[in-house]
């Protein structure tokens, strides 16, 4: 397993980052813990959770995830420090006033909850879920840099910010010797490029941010597991809708010539592979609902895209103003 920088942080990182929002939705807890013990052992170091995750499901208040991940290397004995855990705050996670949103009061209390919860004494990666409009910036980034000063968070990150609000962040920190941010996590794939190549790629990459993003197999269509004549019933069945044209149909089709070039790779492989030729990209977050999907989502480190293979993708997924 290759590692590659954080953005500007010292932080080593898998090329792949296991998220974790299927834990204790679609992957119960013993096949999570199953999960995270054979993505450590493959080498994986990365693991991305969130407070919030997941309380869409009925019977679960949030907060599952993060107690999967500490009871497993509570239970594993894994070395605290060969691991990168990352988390995140915003959402709601109570019935207070207070209890959602980027506040002081809501961020210092949510990470007291979410040490617990991972069961270790600090988080190496902090990151705000979404932006939020009704606090203002310079009161969420103070927060979160007494949490750097105080050792319980090692570096901050962001996900769902506009380049603007990014930028914003980014100005505010230098203006006030804040802690800034390190890291953005955008929605961003084959079939979903505009919302992070408009404007964002250019901020992360004048910046130095790392670039974790989820959803790089779109839901499960860049798994090539749906096609015009194969519609499998899945959690995930209505989001991936908005998919199915004849261009992505076409798309997959070329993916899976592609993957014949590379002597069997599958779809979701030559996906991976194509956001890891993009040296800005730090780490996809792959999220495996069995060991049978973790150990295909693996097979595309080392895997190589020519020149004229990665064209083709752009080409046949370009997007316009």
């Amino acid at each position: 397993m290759d590692y590659r920088n954080l953005g500007r942080t010292g932080l080593k990182v898998s090329q792949l980052c296991l998220g974790s929002m299927q834990f204790g939705w679609t992957a119960d807890e013993a096949l999570s813990l199953q999960i995270l013990e054979s993505a450590y052992d493959s080498g994986i170091n990365f693991i991305d959770t969130a407070n919030i995750y997941s309380n869409w499901v009925e019977g679960n208040p949030g907060g599952v995830s993060e107690s999967i991940i500490g009871k497993w290397m509570k239970r594993s004995k894994i070395p605290r420090p060969t691991m990168v855990i990352a988390t995140k705050v915003r959402g709601r996670m109570g019935q207070a006033p207070n209890d959602e949103g980027l506040s002081r009061a809501h961020i210092m209390s949510a990470v007291e909850a979410s040490l617990r919860r991972l069961d270790t004494d600090y988080i190496d990666l902090y990151q705000t879920h979404s932006y939020d409009e009704n606090t203002p910036i310079e009161e969420t980034l103070a927060a979160l840099n007494d949490l750097v000063q105080q050792g319980k968070v090692r570096y901050i990150g962001c996900s769902n910010y506009p380049a603007w609000r990014l930028t914003e962040a980014l100005w505010v920190s230098r203006l006030h010797n804040l802690v800034r941010y390190d890291s953005l996590q955008p929605r961003y794939n084959l079939v979903h490029r505009a919302e992070f190549e408009r404007e964002l790629a250019a901020v992360c990459r004048s910046y130095g941010l790392g670039v974790i993003p989820y959803s790089p197999l779109a839901a499960g269509f860049l798994t090539g597991k749906y096609r015009p004549d194969q519609m499998p019933e899945s959690a995930r069945r209505r989001r991936v809708q908005g998919y199915f044209s004849e261009a992505n149909w076409a798309l997959l089709e070329q993916m899976d010539q592609i993957g014949r070039l590379k002597g069997g790779a599958s779809v979701s492989q030559i996906a991976l592979a194509w956001l890891l030729s993009d040296p800005l990209i730090t780490s996809p977050i792959i999220g495996p609902r069995s060991l049978e999907q973790l150990q295909d989502n693996l097979g595309a480190i080392g895997l190589s895209l020519e020149a004229g293979e990665k064209k083709t993708l752009d080409d046949a997924t370009q997007w316009k103003d």
